[in-house]
């Protein structure tokens, strides 16, 4: 009868050892899955990130080529004052030339009156 009693002790041992296996595999796997639920969120969550960079960056994109436009032709604009300047500068000294002719002229036709 020992060896009886012996064989049902072990037979209980090992059934216990089998589920003590099996819940240690399954707090594994449940460990293990939590892990992998949470890399999958942290992965949406960058995925959404990615692409909210990738929307502002295209804009800025866009705001950084209006300024660019806009700084051009804010330099095209000077460029033209100073061709204005320059060019009223050369009518001035071209003005003053007649100017001086003119009174030269007169100077003369009056210096032709007095004799």
């Amino acid at each position: 009868k020992r060896v009886g009693c012996s064989s049902i002790s072990e037979e209980r041992r090992r059934r216990e050892a089998i589920a003590a296996a099996t819940c240690l595999t399954e707090a594994l796997v449940d460990h293990l899955n939590v892990g992998v639920a949470q890399a999958y969120v942290n992965q949406r969550k960058l995925d959404h990130e990615v692409k909210t960079l990738q929307v502002q960056a295209g804009q800025f994109s866009k705001q950084t080529a209006q300024w660019i436009s806009m700084v051009e032709g804010f330099n095209q604009a000077l460029k033209e004052i100073g061709d204005v300047e320059n060019w009223a500068r050369s009518i001035e000294v071209d003005m003053r030339t007649i100017a001086t002719a003119l009174e030269y002229v007169h100077k003369g036709q009056l210096t032709s009156a007095s004799s």
